[in-house]
């Protein structure tokens, strides 16, 4: 415990909420910094860098997922070393290495050398995408998922565990220097996710697979730009050619026990 604020940035999203509702249960001190909160902090702002900093003793980091992240991070993370912060715990995303993607393993090497000890986290697919990503959650509500997925499997992993493994990595010693993987205990395949999904709601929903030029056409048609329907292609081309279709410990060696199922997500889920 320290009487010093936890920094959450991205506050309001998907781990962030998590994270600060997690650490405020514990009783942390938290600040919750996003451009909604208020707390303000924007990537594209610097000058609402510095309050948000200022006093506190650990920082857990969501990036702009823009491409200009890099760079933000190179200026957040000097600052952060300058203002005392002790530990950031950065967000990443697992499969980066084999994918030989290296904007994202140079966004990692910028948080490894900023200064304060770090935590890198490289969570699979959310489980709560399905409810929580319009590109998932959207179909879902509709009763048909419509993707380039094929019978690719991905261990979906529960968001509120990676914000058990973030809290731990903020409040705990022992996890500088680490790199954590996380995954969900069983692989899945998206037809499989929607078909339990549909047995817990009661309701037809369906997966129809379809040709990575299918989905584009209809991603275009829906109004979405280029850039994003050539990233959703690769992200999902990822999954239907079993590149994530692997278990990791993260969960296990941080918290001590097996992750939760993609099952337990489902049942405490309201979808619609």
């Amino acid at each position: 415990m320290t009487d010093k604020p936890i920094v959450v940035l991205g506050g309001t999203g998907k781990t962030g909420r998590r994270v600060a509702s997690q650490l405020q249960e514990r009783g942390h001190l938290i600040r919750v910094a996003s451009r909604s909160s208020a707390h303000r902090f924007d990537w594209y702002d610097r000058s609402t860098w510095a309050a948000v900093l200022d006093g506190a003793a650990a920082v857990y980091v969501v990036d702009s997922e823009s491409p200009d992240a890099a760079e933000q991070l190179r200026g957040f993370g000097a600052l952060a070393a300058e203002r005392g912060v002790e530990r950031l715990v950065y967000l990443s995303v697992r499969g980066g290495e084999q994918a030989g993607d290296q904007d994202l393993l140079a966004k990692e090497a910028i948080v490894k050398e900023a200064g304060p000890a770090w935590t890198i986290l490289r969570p699979s697919w959310f489980a709560q995408n399905f409810s929580e990503l319009f590109i998932l959650a959207d179909g879902v509500a509709a009763g048909e998922l419509r993707l380039p997925t094929g019978d690719g499997l991905e261990p979906f992993v529960d968001a509120e565990e990676i914000a058990a493994v973030a809290v731990a990595a903020l409040t705990e010693d022992g996890h500088g220097g680490q790199t954590y993987e996380l995954s969900g205990p069983r692989p899945l395949s998206f037809g499989e996710a929607v078909a339990e999904i549909a047995e817990a709601t009661g309701r037809e929903i369906r997966y129809v697979p379809l040709t990575e030029e299918e989905y584009a056409a209809e991603l275009t048609a829906q109004g979405l730009p280029p850039e994003v329907v050539t990233l959703l292609n690769e992200l999902f081309r990822r999954v239907r050619e079993n590149r994530d279709d692997y278990l990791s410990d993260g969960v296990q060696r941080v918290l001590g026990r097996e992750p939760a199922d993609f099952a337990t997500y489902v049942q405490r889920t309201r979808f619609f």
